[in-house]
């Protein structure tokens, strides 16, 4: 007979077969794997980032916004270099799974680097909600472009957003190698796509052949007017949102050095290989997709499609078959990397939970490994908290980006001045030159956390900034209660704490009918050996209890006799309690309490029957010299037994 638990044997099924803790070594990712499954988000975020710009400038100055797109573009891509330079440090000195989390604790304490923390844990849940709204987004204009105008299909935007996570929150419980072949590749197909459209459109630019988007069509975002000055009349708030809305083109930057656990030795230097090819990659795509937009006009759409990189890809191939499937190859290959953008928390999260465990700020739970030695509970946790969040703005990644970035770029600024603080304590080459490069990138990080919160307020950003000290507050508030609970129960006595205080030993077994549970709790109390056994039964119902002493004297399946105590107010924890405090009176008495627990695996018999054993244990846990045991019985078992004509058995 197996003694698999049913739950088990629907993980195997579902999951595969369960993977052993040797296994974890094996559970690496090269380089190439690692850019495909933890890249996905940073690179896909060049898929709205310029969109999100154009969004803020095209209604505050019209066609002068895409004149304007370059310079904030250009102020992006420097922030992306500081922040490459930055991180490029952090995998060296820190391989260590946890990023900015671990760069704030070890320089600044492990209280500080909660902000980091909940940073990097908001800026988690967020990520998932874009990254699958913007999927979806990219297939819905897919159906606009491609399929004659198809109307109302944005319908299914929130059901393919959460089928989204429900999916990437599955691949991943498989575990980090499958999760791995699953979601790199998409983020190649994405690159080749992008490269693809902006080759096409600079040979039909050199040709003279390159249209333009119809900015007057039904849906666009409605069209500022320019004024005169090198801001083409834009106030500097509007510019400064602009940027902050471009930050979200950042988000992803942190990933490597989150998941660098899953690298293959030498981990550093993998690490950082890896980074600098992500950020040369993502560089091109965010430049690339802004130059496109400056040149073809493609602007944004009320209700978030066609997106502006789906009108480019359109512009690029023009009409026909050929420009059809080329379309369709940018848009499903888009998708595709947004979808597994979202992969990139998954890996992240459940690695940053784990290392806050560690030290006591989250619930113990979330550093097990699961059942494909994933962290589990740090996934589903993530999926949970990500599908409210995806219910709640009804999957748009307009509403969506207003929580974005304030969280990422507190990490940026945690990691940047951690490094900076880590240099200043040391004497080696390049130290002043560090220092700068770690200051300047904090600095700007957490300019753009400021300019956010600012400027987005209104729209969304309030939340987050509200979350941020309660998050803080909360963390802080579970490590004080660990630390009281280790005060309380590590207080050992220097010699002979493990021995008993008392010299005579009594065993109870509370009976409440005479079957198999109970002769299994006697027959165990037998083996005890204690000084005394007694078998005691409160008498709430007297007739029965009558009838239960009856046949107790009148069977030979157990010599302890059977001691019946009066309950008439049916106070059975109270009078138990009474009953125990009267035998370790003496205070030479230790007294263990037996207590039969009849197991139900069918919905049926937990409803019909009611277990008292907790309730007795928390009562009598705080009297001295007194320990309950519950005896867990079978009974399904007993039944099931019974039933193939057998003799069931008390053990």
């Amino acid at each position: 007979m197996s003694l698999d638990r049913p739950v088990y044997r629907v993980k195997n099924r579902l999951l595969g077969k369960a993977l052993t803790s040797e296994h974890l070594s094996d559970e690496k990712l090269s380089n190439r794997t690692a850019l495909g499954v933890l890249a996905s988000d940073c690179v896909s975020s060049s898929a709205y980032g310029s969109e999100q710009m154009l969004r803020v400038l095209v209604p505050a100055v019209g066609v002068a916004g895409f004149t304007l797109l370059m310079p904030v573009t250009g102020a992006i891509l420097l922030v992306l270099v500081l922040l490459t330079l930055c991180y490029s440090d952090v995998v060296m000195i820190y391989t260590r799974a946890g990023g900015s989390y671990v760069v704030a604790r070890e320089n600044f304490g492990p209280d500080v680097a909660q902000v980091a923390a909940v940073a990097l844990l908001v800026d988690y849940v967020v990520t998932v909600a874009v990254q699958v709204s913007a999927g979806t987004n990219a297939l819905i204009s897919l159906a606009h472009l491609a399929g004659g105008g198809w109307t109302g299909m944005d319908r299914f935007q929130l059901p393919l957003s959460v089928a989204a996570v429900v999916l990437l929150a599955y691949g991943n419980l498989r575990g980090v190698r499958e999760a791995g072949r699953i979601f790199a590749l998409p983020a190649y197909l994405f690159m080749a796509a992008i490269g693809l459209v902006v080759v096409v459109s600079a040979v039909r630019g050199l040709l003279g052949d390159l249209p333009h988007a119809d900015l007057r069509a039904v849906g666009v975002v409605p069209l500022g007017t320019g004024g005169d000055g090198w801001l083409y009349g834009a106030s500097l708030f509007i510019v400064l949102r602009a940027f902050a809305n471009g930050g979200s083109s950042l988000t992803g930057l942190e990933a490597i050095s989150n998941g660098i656990s899953a690298f293959r030795e030498p981990q550093g230097r993998n690490a950082r290989r890896t980074m600098i090819v992500m950020s040369c990659v993502l560089g091109f795509l965010v430049l690339g997709v802004s130059t496109l937009a400056h040149v073809t006009h493609a602007v944004p759409y009320t209700d978030g499609t066609p997106t502006v990189i789906a009108q480019e890809a359109h512009l690029a191939f023009g009409g026909g078959p050929l420009g059809t499937i080329g379309l369709v190859f940018v848009q499903l290959a888009t998708a595709l990397v947004l979808y597994t953008g979202a992969n990139t928390p998954f890996t992240g999260f459940p690695f940053l939970a784990s290392f806050v465990a560690q030290d006591r700020f989250l619930p113990r739970v979330l550093t097990r490994r699961g059942h494909r030695l994933a962290f589990s509970n740090g996934i589903i946790c993530l999926a949970v908290v990500s599908l409210a969040l995806l219910l709640a703005t009804r999957a748009s990644v307009d509403k969506l980006v207003a929580l974005y970035a304030i969280g990422v770029f507190t990490a940026f600024t945690m990691a940047g001045a951690g490094l900076a603080a880590y240099h200043l304590r040391r004497r080696e080459p390049h130290r002043r030159k560090k220092i700068a490069v770690n200051a300047l990138a904090s600095v700007i990080s957490a300019a753009v956390v400021v300019i956010f919160a600012i400027t987005k307020f209104t729209e969304g950003a309030w939340l987050v900034v509200v979350v941020f000290p309660l998050g803080v507050w909360a963390l802080t508030r579970i490590n004080r209660e660990y630390r009281r609970e280790a005060a309380a129960l590590e207080g050992i006595q220097p010699s002979g704490a493990d021995r008993p205080p008392t010299h005579r030993h009594v065993v109870f077994v509370l009976v409440q009918r005479l079957d198999l549970a109970t002769l299994k709790a006697l027959r165990y109390a037998h083996e005890l050996r204690p000084d005394g056994i007694r078998a005691v039964h409160f008498a709430i119902d007297e007739p029965y209890a009558e009838r239960l002493a009856d046949r107790w004297s009148d069977t030979s399946a157990t010599s302890v006799p059977l001691d019946v105590v009066a309950c008439p107010d049916r106070r059975l924890h109270h009078a138990m309690a009474e009953l125990a405090a009267r035998t370790t009176r003496d205070g030479d008495t230790s007294l263990t309490v037996l207590v039969p627990r009849r197991l139900y695996r069918h919905v049926l018999g937990k409803l019909l029957h009611r277990g008292t054993g907790e309730g007795m244990a928390k009562v009598l846990g705080t009297l001295p010299h007194v320990a309950v045991t519950i005896l867990p019985f079978d009974v399904s078992r007993a039944l099931h037994v019974l039933e193939e004509g057998k003799e069931p058995q008390p053990d």
